[in-house]
Protein backbone atom coordinates (compact mmCIF):
# COMPACT_ATOMS: atom_id res chain seq x y z
CA UNK A 1 0.00 0.00 0.00
CA UNK A 2 1.57 3.37 -0.93
CA UNK A 3 2.40 5.51 2.10
CA UNK A 4 0.51 8.42 0.56
CA UNK A 5 -2.73 6.53 1.11
CA UNK A 6 -2.50 7.71 4.71
CA UNK A 7 -2.55 11.39 3.69
CA UNK A 8 -4.98 13.51 5.68
CA UNK A 9 -7.39 14.31 2.83
CA UNK A 10 -7.43 11.03 0.89
CA UNK A 11 -9.93 8.92 2.83
CA UNK A 12 -12.73 9.14 5.32
CA UNK A 13 -11.10 9.41 8.72
CA UNK A 14 -12.14 6.04 10.15
CA UNK A 15 -11.09 4.08 7.08
CA UNK A 16 -7.85 6.03 6.84
CA UNK A 17 -6.90 5.27 10.43
CA UNK A 18 -7.77 1.60 9.95
CA UNK A 19 -5.58 1.27 6.89
CA UNK A 20 -2.77 3.25 8.51
CA UNK A 21 -2.97 1.02 11.57
CA UNK A 22 -2.44 -2.05 9.40
CA UNK A 23 0.42 -0.35 7.55
CA UNK A 24 2.10 0.63 10.80
CA UNK A 25 1.71 -2.87 12.19
CA UNK A 26 3.25 -4.39 9.09
CA UNK A 27 6.28 -2.17 9.62
CA UNK A 28 6.47 -2.76 13.36
CA UNK A 29 5.84 -6.51 13.37
CA UNK A 30 5.61 -7.89 16.90
CA UNK A 31 7.37 -5.65 19.34
CA UNK A 32 9.16 -3.18 17.08
CA UNK A 33 9.53 0.36 18.33
CA UNK A 34 9.98 2.40 15.16
CA UNK A 35 7.02 4.38 13.84
CA UNK A 36 5.66 3.85 10.34
CA UNK A 37 7.09 6.05 7.62
CA UNK A 38 5.20 9.35 7.25
CA UNK A 39 2.99 9.74 4.20
CA UNK A 40 4.27 11.47 1.09
CA UNK A 41 1.75 14.28 1.63
CA UNK A 42 1.41 16.24 4.90
CA UNK A 43 2.92 14.20 7.76
CA UNK A 44 -0.16 14.79 9.89
CA UNK A 45 -0.92 11.26 10.98
CA UNK A 46 1.52 10.92 13.87
CA UNK A 47 4.63 12.55 15.33
CA UNK A 48 8.03 11.60 13.92
CA UNK A 49 9.64 8.41 15.21
CA UNK A 50 11.00 8.70 18.77
CA UNK A 51 14.72 8.95 19.32
CA UNK A 52 14.77 7.20 22.69
CA UNK A 53 12.80 4.62 24.68
CA UNK A 54 10.37 7.00 26.36
CA UNK A 55 7.45 5.83 24.20
CA UNK A 56 8.20 2.13 24.15
CA UNK A 57 5.17 0.33 25.60
CA UNK A 58 5.57 -2.37 28.19
CA UNK A 59 6.39 -5.84 26.78
CA UNK A 60 3.48 -7.27 24.83
CA UNK A 61 1.69 -3.93 24.57
CA UNK A 62 1.33 -2.34 21.13
CA UNK A 63 2.01 1.18 19.94
CA UNK A 64 -1.28 3.16 19.98
CA UNK A 65 -2.76 3.88 16.57
CA UNK A 66 -2.65 7.50 15.35
CA UNK A 67 -5.36 9.91 16.45
CA UNK A 68 -8.10 9.97 13.77
CA UNK A 69 -7.73 12.75 11.21
CA UNK A 70 -10.94 14.81 10.89
CA UNK A 71 -12.67 14.57 7.53
CA UNK A 72 -12.61 18.37 7.25
CA UNK A 73 -9.59 20.36 8.49
CA UNK A 74 -10.49 22.08 11.75
CA UNK A 75 -10.30 25.85 11.43
CA UNK A 76 -10.61 26.07 7.66
CA UNK A 77 -9.49 24.44 4.43
CA UNK A 78 -6.20 26.33 4.18
CA UNK A 79 -5.06 24.91 7.49
CA UNK A 80 -4.75 21.51 5.82
CA UNK A 81 -1.75 22.82 3.89
CA UNK A 82 1.67 21.46 4.79
CA UNK A 83 3.99 24.38 4.23
CA UNK A 84 3.76 28.10 4.83
CA UNK A 85 0.16 29.34 5.03
CA UNK A 86 -0.24 33.11 4.55
CA UNK A 87 -2.69 35.36 2.75
CA UNK A 88 -1.83 36.45 -0.77
CA UNK A 89 0.36 39.53 -0.92
CA UNK A 90 1.63 39.34 2.64
CA UNK A 91 5.33 39.40 3.41
CA UNK A 92 6.87 36.11 4.44
CA UNK A 93 7.55 35.55 8.14
CA UNK A 94 11.03 36.08 9.59
CA UNK A 95 13.57 33.59 8.31
CA UNK A 96 14.81 33.09 11.88
CA UNK A 97 11.60 31.20 12.69
CA UNK A 98 12.72 27.65 11.93
CA UNK A 99 10.29 25.52 13.99
CA UNK A 100 8.82 22.66 11.97
CA UNK A 101 5.25 23.74 12.72
CA UNK A 102 3.79 26.98 14.06
CA UNK A 103 0.61 29.03 14.35
CA UNK A 104 0.18 32.78 14.81
CA UNK A 105 -3.32 33.82 15.89
CA UNK A 106 -5.40 36.56 17.47
CA UNK A 107 -6.54 35.48 20.94
CA UNK A 108 -9.67 37.63 20.84
CA UNK A 109 -11.04 37.26 17.31
CA UNK A 110 -9.65 33.76 16.82
CA UNK A 111 -8.22 34.72 13.43
CA UNK A 112 -5.26 32.62 12.34
CA UNK A 113 -2.96 35.19 10.76
CA UNK A 114 -0.30 32.82 9.44
CA UNK A 115 0.94 29.29 10.00
CA UNK A 116 3.30 26.57 8.92
CA UNK A 117 1.99 23.01 8.78
CA UNK A 118 -0.53 23.88 11.51
CA UNK A 119 -2.17 20.45 11.94
CA UNK A 120 1.03 18.39 11.84
CA UNK A 121 1.03 16.04 14.83
CA UNK A 122 3.95 16.58 17.19
CA UNK A 123 4.68 15.89 20.84
CA UNK A 124 3.77 18.80 23.11
CA UNK A 125 6.27 18.33 25.96
CA UNK A 126 5.27 20.64 28.82
CA UNK A 127 3.10 22.94 26.71
CA UNK A 128 0.37 20.36 27.38
CA UNK A 129 0.40 21.57 31.00
CA UNK A 130 -1.86 24.38 29.75
CA UNK A 131 -4.55 21.75 29.14
CA UNK A 132 -3.83 20.06 32.47
CA UNK A 133 -4.19 23.42 34.21
CA UNK A 134 -7.44 24.21 32.40
CA UNK A 135 -8.82 20.81 33.37
CA UNK A 136 -7.92 21.39 37.01
CA UNK A 137 -9.53 24.83 36.99
CA UNK A 138 -12.75 23.24 35.73
CA UNK A 139 -12.62 20.30 38.15
CA UNK A 140 -11.33 21.79 41.41
CA UNK A 141 -11.89 24.72 43.73
CA UNK A 142 -8.96 27.12 43.75
CA UNK A 143 -9.10 27.44 47.55
CA UNK A 144 -9.18 23.68 48.11
CA UNK A 145 -6.04 22.17 49.59
CA UNK A 146 -3.48 19.58 48.53
CA UNK A 147 -1.04 17.88 50.88
CA UNK A 148 1.97 17.08 48.73
CA UNK A 149 3.24 13.51 48.91
CA UNK A 150 6.72 12.12 48.44
CA UNK A 151 5.54 10.60 45.17
CA UNK A 152 4.57 14.07 43.96
CA UNK A 153 7.91 15.52 44.96
CA UNK A 154 9.88 12.68 43.35
CA UNK A 155 8.53 13.18 39.82
CA UNK A 156 11.29 13.19 37.23
CA UNK A 157 12.15 16.18 35.12
CA UNK A 158 11.48 19.81 35.94
CA UNK A 159 10.02 20.51 39.39
CA UNK A 160 8.92 23.66 41.13
CA UNK A 161 10.07 22.27 44.50
CA UNK A 162 6.87 21.36 46.35
CA UNK A 163 7.68 19.87 49.77
CA UNK A 164 6.21 16.55 50.99
CA UNK A 165 3.82 17.00 53.89
CA UNK A 166 3.23 20.68 53.20
CA UNK A 167 -0.31 21.86 52.49
CA UNK A 168 -0.85 24.04 49.42
CA UNK A 169 -3.96 25.47 47.85
CA UNK A 170 -4.94 24.31 44.37
CA UNK A 171 -4.15 27.82 43.16
CA UNK A 172 -0.62 27.62 44.58
CA UNK A 173 -0.01 24.27 42.92
CA UNK A 174 -1.33 25.66 39.63
CA UNK A 175 1.12 28.52 40.05
CA UNK A 176 4.01 26.06 40.23
CA UNK A 177 2.63 24.19 37.23
CA UNK A 178 2.31 27.21 34.96
CA UNK A 179 5.22 29.39 36.08
CA UNK A 180 7.94 26.75 36.56
CA UNK A 181 6.54 23.81 34.61
CA UNK A 182 6.61 21.64 37.71
CA UNK A 183 6.09 17.95 37.09
CA UNK A 184 5.62 17.65 40.84
CA UNK A 185 2.73 20.10 40.56
CA UNK A 186 1.23 18.20 37.60
CA UNK A 187 1.27 14.94 39.55
CA UNK A 188 -0.20 16.56 42.68
CA UNK A 189 -3.07 18.03 40.69
CA UNK A 190 -3.66 14.73 38.89
CA UNK A 191 -3.92 12.87 42.20
CA UNK A 192 -6.30 15.53 43.51
CA UNK A 193 -8.52 14.99 40.46
CA UNK A 194 -8.78 11.24 41.13
CA UNK A 195 -5.48 9.81 39.95
CA UNK A 196 -3.43 9.85 36.76
CA UNK A 197 -5.78 7.69 34.69
CA UNK A 198 -8.90 9.62 35.74
CA UNK A 199 -7.11 12.88 35.00
CA UNK A 200 -6.06 11.68 31.55
CA UNK A 201 -9.68 10.84 30.81
CA UNK A 202 -10.71 14.36 31.85
CA UNK A 203 -7.90 16.05 29.94
CA UNK A 204 -8.57 14.17 26.72
CA UNK A 205 -12.32 14.73 27.00
CA UNK A 206 -11.71 18.47 27.36
CA UNK A 207 -9.44 18.48 24.32
CA UNK A 208 -12.20 16.88 22.23
CA UNK A 209 -14.76 19.31 23.62
CA UNK A 210 -12.59 22.26 22.58
CA UNK A 211 -12.12 20.86 19.08
CA UNK A 212 -8.45 19.99 19.63
CA UNK A 213 -8.82 16.85 17.52
CA UNK A 214 -5.10 16.31 16.89
CA UNK A 215 -4.53 15.84 20.61
CA UNK A 216 -4.06 12.76 22.74
CA UNK A 217 -2.49 13.25 26.16
CA UNK A 218 -0.49 10.36 27.61
CA UNK A 219 0.88 12.10 30.73
CA UNK A 220 -0.42 15.10 32.71
CA UNK A 221 3.06 16.66 32.78
CA UNK A 222 3.96 16.38 29.11
CA UNK A 223 6.62 13.74 29.60
CA UNK A 224 6.62 11.60 26.48
CA UNK A 225 4.41 8.52 26.48
CA UNK A 226 2.93 6.08 23.95
CA UNK A 227 0.51 7.85 21.62
CA UNK A 228 1.21 11.41 22.82
CA UNK A 229 0.12 13.85 20.12
CA UNK A 230 -1.00 17.41 19.51
CA UNK A 231 -0.49 20.19 16.96
CA UNK A 232 0.41 23.87 16.89
CA UNK A 233 -3.19 24.60 15.95
CA UNK A 234 -4.57 22.62 18.89
CA UNK A 235 -2.22 24.29 21.36
CA UNK A 236 -3.36 27.71 20.11
CA UNK A 237 -6.99 26.65 20.64
CA UNK A 238 -6.20 25.30 24.11
CA UNK A 239 -4.22 28.37 25.14
CA UNK A 240 -6.99 30.67 23.93
CA UNK A 241 -9.51 28.76 26.05
CA UNK A 242 -7.16 28.87 29.05
CA UNK A 243 -6.63 32.63 28.73
CA UNK A 244 -10.40 33.12 28.92
CA UNK A 245 -10.21 31.75 32.48
CA UNK A 246 -9.19 34.53 34.89
CA UNK A 247 -7.49 32.03 37.19
CA UNK A 248 -5.16 30.87 34.42
CA UNK A 249 -4.57 34.30 32.86
CA UNK A 250 -3.63 35.85 36.18
CA UNK A 251 -1.09 33.13 37.00
CA UNK A 252 0.36 33.13 33.47
CA UNK A 253 1.10 36.86 33.80
CA UNK A 254 3.06 36.58 37.09
CA UNK A 255 6.79 37.25 36.82
CA UNK A 256 7.70 36.04 40.29
CA UNK A 257 5.99 35.00 43.50
CA UNK A 258 6.44 32.94 46.64
CA UNK A 259 4.98 29.60 47.63
CA UNK A 260 5.13 27.86 51.03
CA UNK A 261 8.56 26.36 51.62
CA UNK A 262 9.70 23.44 53.71
CA UNK A 263 8.47 23.28 57.31
CA UNK A 264 10.33 25.89 59.37
CA UNK A 265 12.09 27.02 56.19
CA UNK A 266 11.94 30.19 54.09
CA UNK A 267 9.26 30.67 51.42
CA UNK A 268 9.88 29.11 48.01
CA UNK A 269 10.82 31.79 45.48
CA UNK A 270 9.29 31.11 42.06
CA UNK A 271 10.10 32.88 38.81
CA UNK A 272 8.39 32.37 35.47
CA UNK A 273 10.47 30.40 32.97
CA UNK A 274 8.86 32.13 29.95
CA UNK A 275 11.25 34.65 28.42
CA UNK A 276 8.50 36.19 26.26
CA UNK A 277 6.64 37.16 29.43
CA UNK A 278 9.79 38.46 31.09
CA UNK A 279 11.46 40.24 28.17
CA UNK A 280 8.98 41.01 25.38
CA UNK A 281 7.08 44.32 25.59
CA UNK A 282 3.45 43.51 26.36
CA UNK A 283 4.10 39.86 27.17
CA UNK A 284 1.09 38.28 28.87
CA UNK A 285 2.06 34.64 29.28
CA UNK A 286 2.75 31.35 27.61
CA UNK A 287 4.39 28.00 28.26
CA UNK A 288 7.72 26.33 27.57
CA UNK A 289 8.51 22.69 26.84
CA UNK A 290 11.27 20.29 25.90
CA UNK A 291 11.89 16.56 25.70
CA UNK A 292 14.33 14.59 23.58
CA UNK A 293 11.47 13.33 21.39
CA UNK A 294 9.41 16.54 21.25
CA UNK A 295 12.41 18.86 20.92
CA UNK A 296 11.63 22.48 21.83
CA UNK A 297 8.01 23.59 22.05
CA UNK A 298 6.91 27.08 22.98
CA UNK A 299 3.81 29.21 23.51
CA UNK A 300 4.17 32.97 23.82
CA UNK A 301 1.48 35.64 23.95
CA UNK A 302 1.57 39.43 24.03
CA UNK A 303 -0.70 42.48 23.86
CA UNK A 304 -0.09 45.60 21.80
CA UNK A 305 -2.48 48.44 20.94
CA UNK A 306 -5.45 46.45 22.21
CA UNK A 307 -4.60 43.30 20.23
CA UNK A 308 -3.61 40.03 21.90
CA UNK A 309 -1.66 37.55 19.79
CA UNK A 310 -0.37 34.07 20.50
CA UNK A 311 2.46 32.27 18.74
CA UNK A 312 2.86 28.49 19.10
CA UNK A 313 6.04 26.79 17.91
CA UNK A 314 6.52 23.03 17.77
CA UNK A 315 9.47 20.76 17.11
CA UNK A 316 11.95 23.59 17.12
CA UNK A 317 15.66 23.96 17.75
CA UNK A 318 17.55 26.85 19.27
CA UNK A 319 19.03 27.63 15.84
CA UNK A 320 19.73 30.18 14.49
CA UNK A 321 18.31 31.80 17.64
CA UNK A 322 16.57 30.46 20.74
CA UNK A 323 12.91 29.46 20.62
CA UNK A 324 11.90 32.35 22.86
CA UNK A 325 13.55 34.78 20.43
CA UNK A 326 11.94 33.07 17.44
CA UNK A 327 8.60 33.54 19.19
CA UNK A 328 9.29 37.24 19.71
CA UNK A 329 10.15 37.67 16.03
CA UNK A 330 6.95 35.89 15.06
CA UNK A 331 4.90 38.12 17.37
CA UNK A 332 6.52 41.21 15.84
CA UNK A 333 5.53 39.90 12.42
CA UNK A 334 1.99 39.23 13.61
CA UNK A 335 1.45 42.71 15.02
CA UNK A 336 2.21 44.04 11.54
CA UNK A 337 -0.60 41.95 10.02
CA UNK A 338 -4.33 42.59 9.93
CA UNK A 339 -7.18 40.31 10.96
CA UNK A 340 -9.02 41.24 7.75
CA UNK A 341 -7.78 38.31 5.67
CA UNK A 342 -7.18 35.34 8.01
CA UNK A 343 -6.07 31.97 6.72
CA UNK A 344 -8.27 30.20 9.27
CA UNK A 345 -9.98 30.42 12.64
CA UNK A 346 -9.41 29.02 16.10
CA UNK A 347 -12.51 27.03 16.94
CA UNK A 348 -14.35 27.50 20.21
CA UNK A 349 -16.06 24.10 20.31
CA UNK A 350 -15.58 20.85 18.47
CA UNK A 351 -16.66 21.25 14.83
CA UNK A 352 -17.48 17.56 14.56
CA UNK A 353 -19.88 15.26 16.41
CA UNK A 354 -18.25 14.01 19.60
CA UNK A 355 -16.07 10.99 19.07
CA UNK A 356 -14.30 8.80 21.55
CA UNK A 357 -10.67 7.83 21.08
CA UNK A 358 -10.45 4.15 20.23
CA UNK A 359 -8.34 3.57 23.32
CA UNK A 360 -11.01 5.12 25.53
CA UNK A 361 -13.90 3.32 23.84
CA UNK A 362 -12.39 -0.10 24.14
CA UNK A 363 -11.22 0.45 27.69
CA UNK A 364 -14.75 1.44 28.65
CA UNK A 365 -16.15 -1.78 27.19
CA UNK A 366 -13.61 -4.17 28.62
CA UNK A 367 -12.38 -4.77 32.14
CA UNK A 368 -9.19 -6.48 33.16
CA UNK A 369 -7.93 -8.88 30.50
CA UNK A 370 -11.33 -9.60 28.98
CA UNK A 371 -11.25 -10.59 25.31
CA UNK A 372 -12.38 -8.13 22.67
CA UNK A 373 -15.26 -9.22 20.46
CA UNK A 374 -14.78 -12.76 21.67
CA UNK A 375 -11.15 -12.91 20.49
CA UNK A 376 -8.21 -13.40 22.84
CA UNK A 377 -5.85 -10.46 23.07
CA UNK A 378 -2.71 -11.18 21.09
CA UNK A 379 0.51 -9.23 20.84
CA UNK A 380 0.20 -9.20 17.06
CA UNK A 381 -2.32 -10.26 14.43
CA UNK A 382 -0.79 -8.68 11.36
CA UNK A 383 1.61 -11.33 10.08
CA UNK A 384 -0.57 -12.51 7.20
CA UNK A 385 -2.47 -9.36 6.28
CA UNK A 386 -3.01 -8.96 2.55
CA UNK A 387 -5.66 -9.16 -0.08
CA UNK A 388 -8.23 -6.58 -1.06
CA UNK A 389 -9.10 -3.41 0.82
CA UNK A 390 -12.24 -4.98 2.29
CA UNK A 391 -10.20 -7.56 4.12
CA UNK A 392 -7.84 -4.87 5.38
CA UNK A 393 -10.73 -2.88 6.82
CA UNK A 394 -12.18 -5.93 8.59
CA UNK A 395 -8.82 -6.85 10.07
CA UNK A 396 -8.16 -3.24 10.99
CA UNK A 397 -11.35 -3.04 13.03
CA UNK A 398 -10.26 -6.01 15.11
CA UNK A 399 -6.69 -4.75 15.28
CA UNK A 400 -7.72 -1.36 16.58
CA UNK A 401 -9.70 -3.03 19.34
CA UNK A 402 -6.69 -5.11 20.38
CA UNK A 403 -4.33 -2.16 20.19
CA UNK A 404 -6.62 0.23 22.01
CA UNK A 405 -7.41 -2.10 24.93
CA UNK A 406 -3.81 -2.07 26.04
CA UNK A 407 -2.90 1.46 25.03
CA UNK A 408 -4.34 2.94 28.22
CA UNK A 409 -2.27 0.68 30.45
CA UNK A 410 0.87 1.41 28.46
CA UNK A 411 0.94 5.00 29.70
CA UNK A 412 1.88 4.16 33.25
CA UNK A 413 3.98 1.14 32.33
CA UNK A 414 6.24 3.34 30.22
CA UNK A 415 6.67 5.99 32.92
CA UNK A 416 9.79 4.36 34.33
CA UNK A 417 11.48 4.71 30.98
CA UNK A 418 10.60 8.31 30.25
CA UNK A 419 13.58 10.57 29.95
CA UNK A 420 14.35 13.98 31.43
CA UNK A 421 11.91 16.73 30.55
CA UNK A 422 14.03 19.90 30.32
CA UNK A 423 11.29 22.52 30.36
CA UNK A 424 13.48 25.37 31.60
CA UNK A 425 15.57 25.75 28.45
CA UNK A 426 13.52 27.71 25.90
Amino acid sequence: MPSSACGPLRMKSVLRVAVCTIAAALVLGTGGTAAAQPPAACPNIAPPPPVDTSEVPAPGMPVPEPVPVPENPVGGDRLAECGLVIAQGLPEPPAEVTAASWVLADLDSGAVLAARDPHARHRPASTIKVLTALTAIHALRLDDTIVVTQEDADQEGSRVGLSPGVTYTVQQVLTGLIMRSGNDAAHALAMKMGGVEVTLDKVNALARELGALDTRVATPSGLDGPGMSTSAYDLAVIFRAAMSEPAFASIAAIHNTQLPGKPDGPPLEVWSDNQVLLNYPGGIGGKTGFTDDARHTFIGAAERDGRRLVAVLMRGENQPIRQSQQTMHLLDYGFGLSDDDPVGRLVTTSPEPPYVDAADATAAQAQGDSPVNGQPQASSMFGTVGGPLTLIVILAAAAIGVLALRARRARLAAAARRKHNGNDHP
